[in-house]
């Protein structure tokens, strides 16, 4: 039987949730790089840091539009708090930053292209198809330093990362399921391919940026970019509306359906 879809209500509950959850960070262990640690983290941590510090206004915007054409007004919450998240996550590497003496960064390429995608046109297919890219190499990328470095603090902030962005994950494909509900079948093979086209320029664009880590942690380009591609696999999947168990009442629009609030496990 497929999973039910969640709805935003329950992604609500799920973020609340989630924050009375967090694992402990032991910060008073300090930064604990070696100096060969500290040369490989200061090549690379800082971008993701600057990624993961989004003020997320214009995300948010497009949340706004949706809601205003949907009606889906949990939309909103929900995706206040997956940027609170996000934004934890750049307040603790930034801490760690400190800590370790290396400089945080104010401007990376990589991070402002992504950025002019997302807000290139405020819709919440267009963002959340982007942060969706982004979340896969993120996944692979925090794997690979939590086992490069032998830093305690550094791996406990990488292990509530990935336990968070796992879910981010299914957070973002999930509406993008849903927006595809009523989507012809030919219209939505042509947006997969998209997606292939821009998985693909991001995957080397990661590669390229932090190949040092990457090898440090287990990922030869090879495995890498199978890997990545597998983990978009497992997306496109939780893309499919097919995949999911839809309830009977939904409230129909020009744009996309809203599901009914019925509570469901996250």
């Amino acid at each position: 039987m497929n999973e039910p879809v969640r709805t935003s209500a329950q992604w609500v509950e799920y973020f609340l949730t989630n924050k009375q959850n967090l694992l402990d960070i032991p910060w008073d262990v300090g930064a604990g790089l070696s100096e060969e640690e500290s040369q490989l983290v200061a090549g690379s941590l800082p971008s993701w840091q600057l990624g993961e510090s989004s003020d997320g206004r214009h995300l948010f915007g497009a949340a706004e539009r949706y809601v205003r054409q949907t009606r889906d007004h949990d939309f909103v919450d929900a995706m206040q708090l997956f940027i609170r998240e996000e934004q934890r996550h750049g307040a603790d590497l930034g801490r760690f930053l400190d800590l370790a003496a290396i400089p945080r960064k104010t401007f990376v390429w990589g991070d402002a292209v992504f950025r002019f995608f997302r807000h290139f046109k405020p819709r919440i297919e267009i963002t959340a198809t982007v942060v969706v890219a982004v979340e896969i190499h993120a996944l692979l990328y925090y794997a690979a330093i939590r086992r490069a470095t032998g830093s305690e603090l550094l791996r406990r902030i990488c292990q509530q990362i990935l336990a968070d962005e796992r879910k981010h994950l299914r957070f973002q494909c999930e509406r993008l399921a849903i927006i595809y509900r009523n989507r012809p079948r030919a219209l939505r093979f042509l947006t997969m391919r998209l997606h292939d086209v821009l998985f693909f320029g991001t995957t080397l664009a990661v590669w390229i940026a932090h190949r040092r880590v990457l090898r440090a942690g287990g990922f030869r380009f090879p495995r890498f970019w199978q890997t990545a591609w597998a983990k978009l696999s497992w997306a496109k999947k939780r893309l499919n509306p097919a995949t999911y168990a839809w309830p009977e009442r939904c409230i129909w629009t020009t744009q996309t359906p809203i599901v009914s609030s019925t509570k469901a496990a996250v």
